[in-house]
């Protein structure tokens, strides 16, 4: 059977299909999904329009009502939809049901916004007019979505645009096509407008192309790498559509020598190898202080030589695999390149041979690293990370600063005078003290500075800047 794309509101089968396999055990092919034709993204495109203006004008707790079935549904079925999330993209189980049941929340949370009225009102500066400042809808918003959370990533920027009052155009990554056909489900069963949500998957270089490029879509916002989200934003500008990116990262966590090492090595631990390393907020920089130095890297590199590496699904596995052979093969490629440049693998970072024909490494550590090695400087989305050792807070803080990323930082201290001077000093979109530097809540804004981000903030009420527009009215009512 082949899972069909949402178009203009019907299923639809594509001009080609591809197959979904598991990372964990290739013998699993999860199903067929049907790749989506040019002609049926401009017919998309074209209902999206009439179904935004009608979507804008339905009542508020329809709306609400709408976005909360969508959030509920999603939290009730964590543990299935979960395991199909970790079956096809690798994360271990706990993560991957994790991940859904946290998408579940950003559609309740902006059920709750769809009532929160966005607007003030001001007196002119001229005599008997009064000013009324209101954001509606921007349009269709175009929605291009990564594999390594393909779940989450989506809904934090889906259920803010539906909220808002626009319709969605939503390409998600073609490695992860499984999870993205039981979202779309999901929400077309709703009480919403025919084709108000649409469905396109593709590759990237095609539908995903002609998507940015298209003069019927107001708004695009993306998660990805650097380089393809530069490609996005030279397509918008040629019709002046506003993009909102999230791109690479090279975060930094810094361990003071005042540090609680046990804690700093689990941060670490955590940070570095969850979700296989596979994430924009990883810690792949730990910058560390020359007097515990030596005491870290080997609770460090003990911790990481522990770690269970297996299937996803299976219990105790700590680590999956990576997503696929190419992912795989670039990993592996830094590895080599670690070496290349001086660097010392203490442990793993080699392909493993297990039970099941899979993507499977073991989780690297670089030691006697510098900060303008490329494997510091270049974000290798692997369960690799780097120590470099430094000599003074003064140090580490301007190691962490040192890089054209911005995303998170952390750093682990027991002096509040650090912990507050690095929180404010940090060059980061967002700062962790005593935590890892991957993990944020749902409520509030998400960013980062420099290649990291691009355009408004996500998540929280800063999503409203984005996928809405304002609007000033000037009002004179006469005299009485």
């Amino acid at each position: 059977m082949t899972h069909k794309n949402l178009i203009a509101g019907e299923w639809l089968a594509g001009d080609a299909e591809i197959e979904n396999r598991n990372p964990s055990d290739l013998s699993d092919l999860i199903g067929m999904f049907a790749q989506a034709s040019s002609d049926q993204l401009e017919a998309t495109l074209d209902q999206a329009q009439v179904a935004q203006r009608e979507w804008a004008a339905y009542g508020l707790e329809r709306k609400q009502a709408v976005l909360n079935a969508i959030g509920t549904e999603l939290m009730a079925r964590a543990e299935e939809l979960g395991t199909l999330l970790s079956r096809e993209e690798g994360k271990p189980l706990a993560e991957g049901k994790g991940e859904v049941f946290r998408a579940g929340q950003f559609f309740t949370y902006y059920a709750a916004e769809c009532l929160r009225q966005i607007g003030e009102n001001a007196d002119s500066v001229r005599p008997d007019i009064e000013i009324d400042v209101r954001r509606e809808a921007v349009g269709t918003v175009a929605i291009i979505s990564p594999w390594n959370f393909p779940t989450a990533t989506a809904s934090w920027k889906i259920a803010p645009a539906l909220c808002y009052g626009n319709a969605v155009v939503w390409k998600p990554a073609n490695i992860t096509p499984a999870s993205a056909v039981a979202l779309a489900e999901i929400i077309n069963r709703q009480d919403i407008p025919k084709g108000l949500f649409s469905l396109v998957m593709g590759a990237g270089r095609a539908v995903g192309q002609r998507l940015v490029e298209s003069p019927k879509v107001n708004a695009i916002s993306f998660t990805g790498s650097v380089p393809v989200g530069k490609g996005i934003a030279a397509a918008a500008i040629q019709n002046l559509t506003k993009v909102q990116m999230e791109m690479g990262s090279k975060n930094a966590l810094a361990v003071m020598d005042d540090a609680d090492l046990d804690l700093a090595v689990t941060l670490a631990l955590g940070g570095a190898f969850g979700g296989t390393g596979q994430k924009c907020t990883a810690s792949s920089r730990l910058v560390v202080h020359a007097a515990v130095h030596d005491a870290f890297v080997e609770k460090l590199v003990a911790g990481t030589q522990a770690m269970k590496v297996g299937h996803a699904l299976e219990a105790g596995t700590q680590m999956g695999p990576v997503v696929s052979q190419q992912q795989l093969d670039e990993n592996l490629a830094y590895v080599d390149l670690g070496k290349s440049e001086g660097a010392e693998l203490a442990c793993g970072g080699a392909r493993l041979d297990m039970a099941q024909d899979g993507y499977y490494m073991s989780p690297g550590v670089f030691l006697n690293t510098t900060n303008d090695m490329r494997i510091n400087r270049e974000e290798m989305f692997a369960p690799l990370t780097s120590v470099i050792k430094v000599d003074s807070y003064d140090q580490a803080l301007a190691t962490v600063n040192d890089t054209n990323f911005g995303l998170t930082s952390g750093i682990v201290t027991t002096s509040l005078a650090r912990a507050s001077h690095f929180r404010r000093n940090a060059r980061t979109g967002v700062v962790t003290v005593n935590l890892p530097t991957a993990g944020t809540d749902y409520h509030v804004p998400f960013g980062g500075r420099g290649d990291s981000s691009y355009g408004p903030r996500e998540q929280g009420k800063a999503a409203a800047e984005f996928y809405t527009t304002v609007k000033t009215a000037y009002i004179s009512a006469g005299p009485v």
